[in-house]
């Protein structure tokens, strides 16, 4: 049966290759090389290619940090590798409840709760917080993890509305429809928009939801997933609710394997809400935690972060990003406007996009060309993914090879 199932698949890899939308083998890396001769570390590939790394979410270049890396192997030593349960069973380490109590603190909430992957959380909070009576608001331009979280709380058609991508008057429009026929709204949206590098205006959000909250029986509750945000933007990094000083949002979601550069995911909200998910989020009661090693590693990482050290951070990957964004517009290249450490360089045409990409991979730059349906038709783009670990020669570099092969 398997072998009239393959000749269905082979032509659909056949087609996804025609139109350039094939992503095709992964590349393995090999080996991390320290900092030399004015570069940052580069990472080896298959063939013994060494490269810039631009396509990294690593924003503070923490990855690599020997003070994570030590209170990895500390924790590891005490607890093993791996929980070995689910976290109702055995699988609660007094490091999972430490990180925890860490990222409440830090965002000034009441209670988190960490997830394997900030994917997970997405998909584990929908369909807890959806029931008959509620309709779901969306961003056109929401990351996989939310349309697939949507799908999996099975939002039908009618109890869900999408609205232009950031268009506040269309969001207003989508809440004045829902309120006449729904006890409750979710409004959810990303918080960076990772193939763009903008953001969405939460302060308006949480104030639409504020304002309108009164016509539904249950109220509106708002969502962001901030995986993008924290810890690469904000004067301390705590993100786009930072940066739009917006209190009102009523959970957030975020990742630990992007700035903070270790692995897993965590929501942030109220107390009795973490107690509801706990009991009630199918993607936390069935999966093992991260290690008590990686909540370990976090807890640090969250630590310097807070720390003077990380304001520098912070600052020198605003200084980074600006510098690289400038050069690109220089060169003559097209930009979207932004102040994050993506920097999405427009291409407009798959088959180039690929090709410039390749190109910059044979000098000794790894960026990622985006084509649809990861981006729209015709914003077809290579992200640039700039670190706080790059160097000045690194951004440099870069830049002279896009202008190079453009």
């Amino acid at each position: 049966m398997v072998n009239r199932l393959k000749s269905v698949l082979t032509e659909k890899l056949d087609n996804l290759k025609r139109e350039a939308r094939l992503k095709g083998e992964e590349k393995i890396i090999l080996d991390i090389l320290p900092p030399a001769n004015g570069f940052g570390r580069k990472i080896v590939t298959e063939g013994n290619k060494n490269l810039i790394n631009f396509a990294s979410n690593s924003y503070l270049g923490l990855s690599n940090d020997q003070r994570l890396i030590k209170a990895e192997h500390e924790a590891a030593l005490k607890f093993g590798v791996g929980p070995g349960a689910v976290r109702f069973i055995s699988g609660t380490q007094q490091p999972h409840l430490l990180l925890e109590k860490k990222i409440a603190a830090f965002f000034n909430r009441e209670a988190a709760m960490i997830y394997n992957s900030a994917y997970a959380a997405n998909c584990g909070i929908i369909a807890p917080l959806v029931d008959e009576n509620t309709i779901l608001i969306s961003d056109e331009l929401n990351h996989n993890s939310i349309i697939s979280a949507i799908r999996l709380a099975g939002v039908s058609r009618a109890r869900k509305s999408i609205y232009s991508h950031c268009n506040m008057k269309e969001l207003e429009k989508c809440i004045k429809e829902a309120s006449e026929n729904a006890k409750r709204a979710i409004i959810i949206t990303d918080g960076i928009f990772s193939m763009r590098g903008d953001y969405a205006p939460l302060n308006i959000i949480a104030e639409l939801a504020d304002r309108y909250g009164a016509k539904f029986e249950q109220g509106i509750i708002t969502i962001v997933d901030d995986s993008h945000g924290i810890g690469a933007i904000g004067n301390t990094g705590r993100g786009v609710v930072e940066v739009c000083r917006a209190d009102g949002i009523d959970i957030i979601t975020g990742t630990l394997g992007k700035a903070f550069g270790v692995d897993g995911g965590f929501v942030v909200t109220d107390k009795l809400i973490v107690e509801y998910l706990r009991e009630t989020s199918p993607f936390y009661i069935y999966s093992n935690p991260i290690a008590a090693g990686t909540a370990s590693a976090s807890l640090k990482a969250l630590e310097i972060l807070e720390s003077d050290e990380g304001l520098e951070l912070l600052a020198a990957l605003r200084e980074k990003s600006e510098y690289f964004r400038k050069g690109i517009e220089k060169i003559g290249l097209k930009t979207i406007e932004g102040s994050h450490p993506i920097v999405p360089v427009v291409i407009g045409d798959p088959l180039k996009a690929k090709r410039m990409a390749i190109e910059l991979y044979g000098k000794g730059i790894l960026v990622i060309a985006l084509t649809f349906p990861v981006v729209p038709k015709g914003q077809d783009t290579i992200r640039v993914q700039i670190s706080a670990s790059h160097t000045r020669k690194d951004l440099d570099y870069a830049l002279e090879s896009f202008k190079e092969v453009s």
